[in-house]
């Protein structure tokens, strides 16, 4: 028996409450660039890695918040309803995970793009610079 199959799969009902539980909780860059570029953006895209790194690159349309710094009156200016879409680094990061917490702390609405730049990069999107 393999390690892969030591754990019995989930039944596919719970299978499929997971998987789809899991796009309210996340979106990736495909559809964040969707948005981005189809005049359809009905989010604020937050890059939570910091200054220097935002300034060095990161996706268009995006405002510079590092997850540090995320507290009530840095998010007052948004309606309470506003979906906040975070991300970091990467997968190897988790810095949108923490920014997730304090936005759900504060009561916001928000999802993670967990592919975050390098997933961005990935896809063959382009970055911009501060």
């Amino acid at each position: 028996m393999s390690l892969v199959t030591a754990i019995p799969a989930a039944d596919s009902a719970a299978a499929l409450a997971h998987f789809e539980a899991s796009f309210s909780f996340e979106t990736d860059c495909w559809d964040v660039h969707d948005a981005l570029t189809s005049g359809k953006q009905d989010f604020v895209l937050l890059d939570v890695r910091g200054t220097e790194k935002y300034a060095a690159g990161h996706v268009p349309g995006a405002l510079d918040l590092a997850h540090r710094k995320i507290i009530g009156s840095k998010i007052a200016e948004f309606p309470a309803d506003t979906l906040f879409v975070v991300y970091c680094a990467g997968p190897h990061c988790n810095g949108a995970a923490r920014a997730a917490v304090r936005l759900a702390q504060l009561g916001r609405p928000v999802k993670v793009m967990p592919g975050g730049i390098t997933g961005w990069l990935d896809e063959g999107f382009e970055l911009v610079r501060a």
